[in-house]
């Protein structure tokens, strides 16, 4: 049986045991899911979704719960009687429960979270007062931590007594009576030591820590340069706050993924999936790039109509300005997508600029003379087929187009690799350096360039 039919077959076995309203029965087929199967159900009968999680055990409701879009998560809340609602709230982990809350309104946050015990209400509220986007969002309490004087019995019976309740026991969090953050330890070197060994004679003090108010990205970086499963946040006095896991990175990157592709496409970034956001909201997320794009190309009738007498004297020069700015775009959007790229995965850092600067001049030169030399072949190709036209000056002409074709293609790999940079040192988010905006940008001073050579090779010939 194929994984397409198994599906069906898995939806149709759901749609006969809802129809019975046998909640036992009901609960018994979901619990035996699963969790990426129940959430699949969800997405495939949104008119049950709260009757789903509703009808599940609630620590598999909320292992469901959370890898649920936030659309979803939304409607599944406005259906939960509020005792419901008080129990999966409550048994989120607190990084997942702050990730939820954070997409709603100030109101309903208040609301839910009065639904929440007082240990978890103090956590989440203590979680919520960190800077958006910062690690503290993410990082979750429920770690186990053990002393450096402890033997690796008592951690061993530590871990039994607490590990039940963490999100994660691949790593051991050593402090000392203060609180500090002292180091992080491996299970498995707990497991392969013997009983009687102390912890301090583990560990060996290499440590990697997150401050509380680092942003997610740099998080993300440092646990691709570590290898990290797990990473331990402290504040600024090395106290141990909680750990962030892998898992939360996960989204993180993936949720960067999403907003870079969203701007560098020339819109602002959606917080929601593209067929739930009201027509009028994403109205209003695209409309904003589209008018400083074209008052942008505004500039561009500006400029051809400074250049009008020239024009006007020769009418072939305008038959190439579409060619010529398609061509200082089209390499302008390649360089700030490939730089974007490349700072998005660490590959690219501000003190690279030099770098990116000579290879984009190289690359800028090398591509500007490959299309130079196609486009003064065009017109060579063009006079010996027709040698009647432009009888005279057609070699004027094509070195017109090919130094033209050259100079923008090189200005075009120049503006797109070092606009990021700029954007990024200035501290905003290189991706609002998309691909339109450079294009626009090269597409106004990319004529200006065109016409300069036009005078130097056609003046005192057909100008």
């Amino acid at each position: 049986m194929s994984l397409e039919e198994e599906q069906t077959t898995f939806f149709e076995r759901f749609e006969q045991v809802i129809l019975t309203e046998d909640k036992l029965l009901i609960r018994d087929f979901l619990n035996d899911q699963n969790i990426s199967d129940v959430a699949e159900l969800i997405y495939e009968h949104p008119d049950y979704d709260s009757q789903i999680i509703a009808n599940m055990a609630i620590h598999r409701a909320a292992m469901v719960f959370k890898i649920l879009d936030v659309t979803t998560q939304k409607n599944v809340i406005k259906q939960l009687p509020s005792s419901k609602t008080a129990e999966l709230l409550n048994e989120l982990p607190a990084d997942d429960r702050t990730d939820f809350l954070e997409e709603l309104p100030k109101k309903a946050i208040r609301d839910l979270i009065k639904l929440l015990d007082p240990e978890e209400r103090k956590v989440t509220l203590a979680m919520l007062g960190y800077p958006e986007d910062s690690v503290g969002r993410l990082m979750t309490p429920d770690y186990v931590y053990v002393y450096a004087h402890n033997s690796v019995a008592d951690v061993l019976a530590t871990v039994r007594r607490y590990a039940r309740n963490s999100e994660t026991i691949d790593v051991l969090y050593v402090i000392n009576e203060n609180g500090e953050l002292v180091d992080d330890i491996r299970i498995r070197d707990i497991i392969l030591a013997s009983p009687d060994k102390r912890v301090d004679e583990l560990i060996d003090g290499r440590k990697v820590v997150l401050n509380v108010n680092d942003d997610q990205q740099q998080a993300a970086q440092v646990f691709k340069m570590n290898n990290r499963v797990a990473l331990p946040v402290v504040d600024d006095n090395n106290i141990l706050l909680g750990i962030v896991t892998i898992d939360d990175m996960l989204w993180v990157a993936d949720e960067e993924f999403s907003e870079d592709i969203q701007m560098i496409g020339g819109t602002q970034a959606f917080e929601e999936p593209y067929l739930d956001i009201p027509i009028l909201k994403l109205f209003k997320k695209r409309v904003g790039w589209l008018i400083i794009l074209f008052l942008g190309e505004l500039l561009t009738a500006s400029v051809m109509r400074y250049f009008e007498d020239e024009i006007a004297k020769a009418v072939v020069l305008a038959l190439f300005v579409p060619l010529i700015i398609a061509s200082g775009g089209n390499s302008g959007s390649q360089a700030s997508t490939l730089i974007i790229q490349a700072m998005a995965v660490g590959e690219v850092t501000l003190a690279d600029w030099w770098r990116v600067m000579r290879r984009e001049i190289v690359s800028g030169l090398l591509l500007g003379a490959v299309l130079g030399i196609i486009g003064f072949l065009r017109i060579a190709v063009w006079h010996s087929f027709l040698p009647e036209v432009h009888e005279g000056v057609w070699v004027e002409l094509g070195l017109t187009i090919g130094f033209s074709l050259m100079g923008i293609v090189l200005w075009g790999t120049l503006t797109g690799s070092m606009l990021p940079l700029i954007l990024k040192r200035c501290g905003a988010d290189p991706a609002v350096s998309s691909a339109p905006f450079v294009a626009t940008l090269v597409d106004v001073t990319g004529l200006i360039i065109y016409f300069s050579f036009a005078y130097l090779f056609l003046q005192g010939i057909m100008l």
